[in-house]
């Protein structure tokens, strides 16, 4: 008998499990077109709003207090204060990542600073990284954030409305970057040493990624991102990696035609892909309460479909996907698993929502 390794066992029974339909609450509401959250470590959770506010909000209670010391943002179309994520030391450096829509010369572009959290005040903020060049766009800013095992940042960016940005590795935009903690480049980046591109590039050929995680076993980075008329795609992005935005989708003009063949050699085609488009938004992996064998599911949230779709992975392919929340009509921001246990969700809207959700086994 063919001997199997423990890593391929797990990955290839990860999400077997079902998980019941889940009990819903709602922990704060009266939210302005809410993007991002993050826990702290007492369970209270940092929430930017899109126009340029970040909140601390108590889940127990729903009261929120206003963080002081953020970016000015520019606040248009889908641009403004976006993401959220906390340094992996924080409970000693206390430091708070933000990306966000910013003005600078030619336009606009997105940021990634940090401040300590002192408090109501995010004391000592400083601009860490700007993807550059600037464009005049008031779309497709990417704009998740995730810190990797070994302490690198990845953050996304989208290809700004102008889709031949995504194949020009002398433009950040259209790719995950890879940095330091610090905004600075890693040694190891796959571009680090070529003068044709830019050096904090780690993967290229992407739309508009607007949802990233690592996975709960092997620690490597997937995301997903915005197709045009379908082609949604999850991706697991490699380095030095071409996922083919626009050469190659699944997607449609808008108007009807197609905009290149589904698959193209020489690029990554995508772990799974949706059409029609459902306008995906927030990723996470889920191993809480209801997933105590330890396989959890992947949680990906719709804008354009209102829903949460509870995806069955068997190692890096999709076999089953679910559903939920479709009665509830709200647009799906943000997806983070909560120190309690919880899954809380972030509706987009204009008096938008923290929901809690709670699992048990089927």
């Amino acid at each position: 008998m063919r001997s199997v390794s423990w890593l391929t066992l797990v990955l290839g029974l990860w999400c077997t499990a079902a998980l019941a339909q889940p009990r819903v609450e709602t922990a704060a509401e009266g939210l302005e077109h809410p993007w991002a959250l993050a826990f702290l470590p007492g369970g209270e959770a940092l929430v930017t709003e899109r126009p340029g506010r970040l909140l601390r909000v108590d889940p127990q209670t729903g009261e929120r207090t206003v963080i002081s010391g953020t970016p000015r943002v520019d606040a248009r179309g889908q641009g403004g204060l976006l993401d959220i994520e906390l340094h992996p030391a924080f409970a000693d450096n206390r430091w708070v990542y933000l990306t966000w829509a910013g003005r600078c010369e030619g336009g606009n572009a997105t940021h990634l600073g940090r401040g300590r959290l002192d408090g109501a005040r995010l004391a000592d903020f400083e601009t860490l990284f700007v993807a550059g060049p600037c464009v005049r766009s008031t779309k497709h800013f990417g704009s998740r954030i995730v810190f990797g095992r070994d302490g690198v940042l990845f953050m996304t960016t989208g290809d700004r409305g102008e889709r031949d940005r995504a194949q020009d590795l002398g433009d950040h935009n259209g790719s995950v970057l890879r940095l330091n903690d610090d905004g600075g480049i890693p040694a190891d980046n796959p571009f680090a040493d070529r003068s044709d591109a830019r050096s904090a590039i780690y993967s290229f050929g992407h739309r508009n990624p607007q949802g990233a995680a690592t996975h709960p076993v092997t620690g490597a980075l997937w995301i997903h991102e915005h197709g045009p008329r379908g082609g949604d795609e999850i991706n697991r992005p490699e380095p030095g990696a071409n996922f083919g935005w626009p050469e190659t989708t699944y997607g449609r003009e808008y108007w009807g035609p197609e905009i290149g063949p589904n698959t193209l050699p020489g690029t990554v085609p995508p772990i799974h892909h949706w059409t029609p488009s459902i306008a995906p938004s927030g990723m996470a992996f889920y191993t809480g309460p209801g997933s105590e064998d330890g396989q959890g599911r992947l949680f990906v949230g719709a804008l354009a479909q209102v829903h949460l779709a509870q995806l069955t992975l068997d190692g890096r392919r999709v076999v089953d996907e679910k559903r939920l929340l479709t009665d509830r009509g709200r647009r799906i921001r943000a997806i983070e698993p909560g120190p309690d246990g919880g899954l809380y969700l972030l509706t987009d809207h204009a008096d938008g929502e923290l929901l809690r959700l709670t699992f048990t086994p089927r």
